[in-house]
């Protein structure tokens, strides 16, 4: 079947495009390099989520510069930045904010909370309960917080970025389903390599001061490149393979998968999406005007692993959410 008639070269079409909407990627990446050793795939990832309008949640011990990753980024955008220091003793009015009594007026007037910000960096999300952690659905999935009796509107665009320790560490609490599928993205940090450490201590064993990343990137920019990476050809096979992955965390069986004891809840219709969109960005970073399999497997494992829940087999046999995607790409026929 001939399709070149109906979509005529689209890396062609685009091509020009995408190199003027991408040029501040490159200083980008650059500045954060300056701060930041090695973790390139975590650094492609927060890209990605700037430029498709997801949130992006991080997972690792303490220690491994997620926190620095995330603010470098948000101060490399000239945008308003705000940082959320989860505690057990936070309230929820301390993130969306709360009605103040004037008694010279004899009236409420409300006070906004620090979730009024572009950028949004809720470090160490877990160590608060659910309630607190539950204060950022609104705002992720509506853009909005209500106070009182009325809604307000975030600024736009509105990003969460927030960090997380392993459930093994001791005060931390699980985030609640409806949250974390709230995240495009989970992105597991993993300890440098032994020559990145070494490169790290040469960057960051000194007393003296470091100097502060400047803006590289205005939000118009992002606009811009945001609308191309929108205008991506995503081809219908690409698009049913990817449909196939998130059904194949539900129902396994139907596509030949030995996996039925070991999954117990699978990826919601969210978890397409975000395929597709994280997929067009990925493409866009690598610089084409169309999706390929290669950008839906590339990205898979970050949309997928914190959507997909285990049984008690699994876990008794030590396999883990990441093992079945894992095995859900590796055995899933590719287009």
């Amino acid at each position: 079947m001939n399709t070149t008639a109906t979509h005529p070269a689209p890396e062609q079409l685009n091509s020009e495009a995408i190199t003027n909407a991408a040029a501040w990627i490159h200083p980008l990446r650059s500045e954060i390099a300056k701060h930041l050793v090695g973790q390139e795939v975590l650094v492609d990832r927060l890209i990605i989520a700037l430029l498709v309008k997801g949130h992006i949640l991080l997972e690792g011990v303490p220690g491994l510069a997620k926190t620095l990753a995330l603010k470098t980024l948000a101060s490399l955008v000239d945008a308003d930045f705000h940082r959320l220091q989860f505690t057990p003793d936070m309230l929820p009015a301390d993130i969306v904010g709360t009605q103040i009594f004037d008694p010279k007026t004899s009236e409420f007037k409300v006070k906004h909370g620090p979730v009024f910000a572009n950028f949004i960096l809720a470090d160490e999300i877990n160590r608060a309960p659910a309630k607190v952690q539950s204060a950022l659905l609104e705002a992720m999935q509506e853009q909005q917080v209500t106070i009182g009796d009325h809604s307000f509107k975030l600024p736009r665009p509105f990003l969460v970025m927030a960090t997380q320790n392993p459930l093994e560490q001791e005060g931390t609490y699980p985030l609640p389903e409806a949250q974390v599928d709230r995240f495009m993205l989970k992105v597991v940090v993993d300890y440098p390599s032994l020559e990145e450490e070494l490169r790290v201590v040469d960057l960051a064993a000194t007393t003296s001061e470091i100097a502060e990343p400047r803006p590289v990137v205005s939000l118009e920019q992002i606009s811009v490149a945001r609308e191309v990476v929108n205008s991506l050809y995503l081809d219908d096979k690409v698009k049913r393979y990817l449909v196939t992955l998130v059904h194949a965390t539900r129902n396994p069986d139907s596509f030949g998968l030995n996996l039925g004891p070991y999954l117990r809840v699978g990826a919601s219709p969210r978890a397409s999406i975000s395929l597709a969109l994280a997929g067009k960005a990925h493409a866009f970073l690598e610089g084409r005007g169309y999706v390929t399999p290669h950008d839906i497997k590339s990205v898979a494992m970050d949309v997928l692993r914190h959507r997909v829940t285990v049984s008690y087999e699994a876990e008794a046999e030590g396999l883990t959410s990441e093992h079945l995607v894992t095995r859900i790409l590796d055995q899933l026929p590719v287009p």
